[in-house]
């Protein structure tokens, strides 16, 4: 049994089994990791001063050094340590080792013990200093690096000096005398290779190598110590960064592929918009060579999203898109699409499965197609690899992955960056690390970084998940090509976000037309006088005998040639055929032109036995020795009741709805804030065990043996990442019913990009069909201003169908209607035509968006029920609802329709009752608003023929409904009857926020609508 104790510090006994040093334990490629024993304070530092709490790590250091091999430290510490297990008294440990001549004796001993005890004590120092010096370079060395190629870089790191060097030594208490003597290497650092000590100026010299060149390493924020030990591994190791010739010869074909086609550009369409990547032409290489190391490490799919600039680049040197396919859309003979409207060349994607000439394995690239919202595409992306690792059964992202491409100014400066950051390591959200690429031009649009952001990188953002960011000069393409070797190293390693920061420049404008000298004038001199970088690491291959300058213009004659026969070939395209940049096919689901297999929708209803098993499923906890909540158990013993009643409910019915999609095999994934109770505490799809914590049941899960997984998870309080995320899962498989719900209705005004850019306008540009459901609940409670509207008027608007334009009557009007529509709007006003809208968008045989507005009062709604009936085997989803009343009976004597959409309904009919209107006035649901029923209508105008025609909305009248449905019921009628409107009148704000005014205009717009004189003298 051995202890050592000192003025400081009583480490626990250590057995002999134990004895072994624990702290250097290997960990991937060399890492170490420490395990100390627990310490415990015994008495004052005084009797050993040099022991005081900024030396205890060095002595512990000393101590698992000497536990190993009493002969690789000091005798000093040999004789320290000894006499600290042997029990030695507070400043008695330390003797001074024997001479050669003989031993200390009496009092000659005890004075030489206490003059070594200054130079024992400035050793220790000095280690310590030393140690201090490493962890600056490791902590700020890129402060000081040379990242840019300008040298005009305008990083602000708030004039805080960066104390390393050998002009700084002395802030250490290290003097110049001291630069050549050795000391010992902690663990903390790799710069020693295979030695464990180094004389102090060969340590800075390395750590100068390793930190302050053209790479620039930030993660000592990382409180991870095994990670930390990694990435220092990576970086300090001597001599680490090497090439061979080959790789160094492949590096050369790439920059002359990236930079020659930027130049053929200019050449041939000097006037065009093309967002060039001249300044920062390593990016190719950059992101080859993280496709070609995560290919080797088992990748076979890698999703992409970027912005504009590059774009075509990365399409024909990344993607391999073919050229002319590329070329031909600078063709303004080339004639439109031959569907949808289209998009312009730099936001289109593209979707290719290749060789790769590396790893020798295929893999799929996909690029997917983003509009000039700059960073909308990144939760897309990463919801479109999510469902990849999902269906392919990638439960860690070790097929599957993303790089994310973003310019400085917008990874710092938008918002959705740090939302998508944010879901990485959530656990139905992450994507198990995804390589973040910065081309960082150092400027936005016209706008300085000074200006433009608080951090003084742009990368900053990333530091809150704990993503280590590599800086690099884009001027020296080995150190890029090196940086992304460890980036995609990383991602397979630890299956972390990380992010590669090229700092490069912007040779022209924001695009090719635009001037920079007005804004920029000292950078764009500076940019002129730039030698390409091509040129300059040409340059450096030939010196060093990588190849010839005959065989570097050859390769250049090469791909020029393979520019100008695409160029030829490219003037025989005609039309633009915008499936060719399809970034998300669907081979299996359309025929092989792309078209709907059928034009025709089965019944969405399911049989009595079915409704009654997943009925039984959501009434029960299928989990033995489950507690529940007692206030859920009620719920679910009132949905036993409804069950055996034969009825449903709201949040039944919804149950129905999954429940039999999952049992056909499709996927369901219901996301959003507060999805799985429900934000009205309806829903109930996980029950939680009071008992046990973090125990949960999902019935759903138990619907059948061979169903289809459920997919039901709360999200952050996000909407633009989390519903950007979700479209891109919907993105990747036709058969998967995919929802994202909003907390409020309102609450999807936050993800308006999203909505405006990808779901409304996303087929007509990109010709990619997605059938994600938003459910936005909506509804005039008087609870305020806020949660109230879920703004219908603007999914109206938005609505490509034409209010002037009466359709042809056919049979399949309805799903032709259906196929022409760019999304589907309805509000059901019973859970069985939401039952149906939920499978019809699964079994309809081509995919829209569905936009729901849900109900609030009505999930509790005593006549807001539906009977199994109207479910059962050869029922549908239906449009519109008529009135089946007494009005619909003698409809000749019928004064007065009212037409209306979702909760409004209710409380039409109860005011109806109570006026004993019921013969006077009939009550017409509209429950699919676009696309509009227009036959359904006219059979509802043309059954009543001296009726009054009204629409009637809870809403504002410039919210709502009314400005979209007023114009097409006049088509219908062919503008020979009038449309009244009874609602509230025109307001900025979506509700009062005062109940009794909430109440009076309820009052006073049900009063218009069942006043049968309320309109007598208009026109």
């Amino acid at each position: 049994m051995h202890r050592f104790r000192t003025t400081v510090v009583r480490l626990r006994p250590l057995t002999a089994q134990s004895q072994s040093r624990p702290r250097p334990a290997a960990v991937g490629g060399g890492s170490r990791t420490f395990q100390q024993p627990a310490r415990h304070l015994t008495s004052s530092v005084a009797a050993e001063p040099f022991l005081n709490g900024t030396s205890l790590n060095y002595v512990e250091e000393m101590y698992y050094t000497w536990l190993e091999n009493p002969k690789n430290v000091h005798k000093s510490w040999d004789v320290f340590f000894h006499n600290a297990n042997a029990g030695a008294p507070p400043g008695a440990a330390y003797q001074r080792p024997p001479p050669l001549t003989g031993t200390f004796q009496g009092l000659a001993g005890v004075q030489a013990l206490v003059e070594a005890q200054p130079n024992m004590e400035k050793l220790v120092k000095d280690h310590l200093a030393v140690q201090s010096l490493i962890r600056a370079y490791q902590v700020r060395g890129h402060h000081i690096a040379k990242l840019d190629p300008l040298d005009i870089s305008c990083v602000d790191f708030d004039d805080a000096p960066c104390t390393v060097g050998f002009q700084n030594i002395g802030l250490y208490d290290l003097a110049k005398c001291d630069l050549d003597k050795t000391f010992r290497l902690p663990t903390t650092t790799f710069v020693g290779g295979n030695e464990s000590a180094l004389p102090l100026r060969e340590i800075i010299q390395r750590l100068e190598v390793a930190y302050c060149q053209h790479i620039g390493v930030e993660f000592m924020f990382i409180n991870d110590v095994e990670q930390c030990q990694w990435i220092r591994q990576k970086f300090e190791t001597p001599g680490i960064m090497r090439f061979t010739l080959e790789e160094k010869r492949t590096l050369l074909a790439r920059m002359i592929r990236s930079t020659r086609f930027e130049e053929f550009l200019q050449k041939k369409w000097s006037s065009e918009k093309r967002f060039g990547l001249e300044g920062c032409e390593s990016l190719i290489p950059a992101l080859k060579t993280i496709i070609d190391k995560s290919s080797l490490s088992g990748v076979e799919s890698v999703i992409m999203g970027m912005s504009h600039r590059g774009r075509l680049n990365v399409l024909a040197n990344v993607i391999r898109k073919e050229l002319e396919q590329i070329f031909c859309q600078f063709d303004s003979k080339l004639e439109a699409a031959d569907e949808g409207s289209g998009d312009v060349k730099y936001h289109l994607g593209m979707y290719h499965k290749r060789m790769n000439r590396v790893s020798n394995r295929l893999i799929t690239l996909s690029l997917v197609a983003n509009p000039s919202h700059l960073e909308a595409v990144d939760p897309v992306v990463q919801g479109k690899t999510k469902a990849e690792q999902f269906y392919c059964g990638d439960t860690e992202g070790k097929r599957v992955m993303s790089i994310l491409l973003h310019g400085d100014a917008a990874f710092a400066g938008q918002g959705i960056v740090y939302e998508t950051f944010h879901l990485s390591d959530l656990p139905s959200y992450t994507t198990h690390g995804t390589i973040h690429v910065v081309v960082n031009n150092q400027i936005g649009f016209t706008t300085d970084p000074r200006m433009a952001r608080s951090s003084p990188y742009p990368t900053d953002v990333a530091r809150v998940v704990n993503a280590p960011i590599f800086h690099v000069n884009a001027d020296d393409p080995e150190a890029v090509m090196y940086v992304c070797n460890v980036a995609a190293e990383w991602r397979n390693t630890f299956h972390k976000d990380v992010v590669v920061d090229l700092v490069c420049y912007r040779r022209n404008g924001h695009n090719e037309m635009d001037e920079p000298m007005f804004t920029q004038p000292l950078m764009y001199k500076q940019i002129k006088k730039q030698k390409g970088v091509l040129q300059k690491f040409a340059e450096k291959a030939i010196a060093e005998g990588v190849i010839t300058t005959q065989d570097y213009k050859e390769e250049i004659v090469r791909y020029d040639k393979i520019c100008e026969e695409a160029y030829t070939r490219s003037k025989d395209e005609k039309i633009l055929h915008i499936k060719h940049w399809l970034d998300s096919p669907w081979p299996d689901f359309f025929t092989l032109e792309g078209q709907p297999k059928t034009m025709s929708c089965p019944s969405t209803g399911i049989s009595e036995e079915e409704l009654g098993h997943i009925g039984n499923i959501a009434a029960s906890v299928p989990v033995e020795n489950f507690t529940i909540h007692g206030g859920l158990r009620r719920i679910l013993k009132n949905r036993a009741n409804m069950v055996s009643q034969r009825e449903c409910d709201w949040a039944l019915g919804e149950y129905m709805a999954f429940g039999s999609l999952l049992k056909e095999g499709i996927h369901v994934r219901l996301s959003g804030q507060d999805v799985e109770r429900g934000t009205f505490s309806h829903r109930h799809h996980v029950l939680h065990d009071q008992n046990v914590d973090k125990r949960v049941c999902v019935p759903m899960d138990f619907v059948s043996p061979d169903q289809a997984p459920y997919t039901v998870c709360n999200s952050s309080l996000s909407e633009y990442g989390v519903l950007g995320f979700e479209l891109g899962f919907a993105m990747a498989s036709p058969n998967a019913l995919v929802l994202w719900e909003a907390q409020f209705g309102d609450f999807h005004n936050t993800a308006q990009c999203i909505i405006d850019q990808f779901i409304s306008p996303g087929q007509a540009k990109w010709v990619r069909q997605n059938g994600i459901v938003l459910l936005l609940p909506h509804g005039m409670e008087g609870m305020g201003p806020e949660h109230s509207s879920a703004r219908p008027e603007r999914f109206l608007q938005m609505c490509n169908d034409d209010s002037d334009v009466f359709p042809k009557l056919s049979e399949d009007l309805a799903m032709r209607q259906l196929y022409d529509c760019n999304w589907i709007v309805v509000n059901c006003s019973t859970p069985a035509n939401y039952f149906h809208v939920l499978r019809r968008q699964i079994l309809q045989p081509f995919r829209k968006p569905l936009i729901v507005f849900t109900p609030k009062s009505l999930l509790r709604h005593p006549e807001a029920k539906s009977s199994f009936d109207d479910m059962l085997p050869g029922t549908h989803f239906r449009r519109l609802i008529p009135d089946d009343g007494p009005a619909a009976s003698g409809p000749q004597a019928v004064k007065r329709v009212i037409f209306c959409s979702g909760k409004i309904y209710y409380e039409l009919i109860r005011e109806r009752k109570n006026r004993g209107a019921d013969d006077a006035v009939a009550v017409v649901r509209i429950e699919q608003l676009s696309p509009f029923p227009f036959d359904l209508v006219k059979e509802e105008t043309d059954r009543y023929p001296n009726a009054d025609l009204v629409w009637c909305q809870e809403e504002h009248k410039n919210q709502g409904y009314y400005d979209y449905v007023k114009p097409r019921i006049r088509t219908t009628v062919r503008r020979t009857r009038p449309v009244w409107y009874a609602g509230r009148e025109s307001a900025a704000a979506p509700a009062t926020g005062n109940k009794h005014t909430h109440l009076s205009e309820l009052q006073r717009l049900l009063d218009t609508a069942f006043d049968l004189d309320a309109f007598s003298g208009k026109c």
